[in-house]
């Protein structure tokens, strides 16, 4: 009989080992998932500025080139004889 009280005791114990390994598991897991959610919304203000800055950059290059760098100046007409095109294209549906 004591032998059935021993493995008796010895489960319990081993469920309750359990019980609480799977609670820390679980907070563990709610930390992680908080911690996942602020890198992405992190991530997603870097990839913003990252957009933003890169647009900076864009228009201080074509003000470079307007201003008689020679670095960029085909790449600024390029986009200025798109531009062209674009308003000609409105124009054009315009007087449609």
């Amino acid at each position: 009989m004591s032998d059935l009280i021993e493995i008796i005791d010895s489960l319990e114990n081993k469920i309750n080992k359990l019980l609480h390994k799977y609670e820390f598991m679980k907070q563990q897991n709610a930390d992680l998932k908080e911690k996942i959610a602020r890198l992405e919304s992190n991530s997603e203000l870097q990839i913003d500025q990252l957009r933003q800055w890169e647009e900076k950059f864009s228009a201080l290059k074509n003000a470079n080139a307007m201003l008689g760098s020679d670095e960029h100046k085909r790449e600024t007409k390029l986009k200025i004889n798109a531009l062209i095109r674009e308003i000609d294209m409105c124009i054009a549906q315009l007087s449609e």
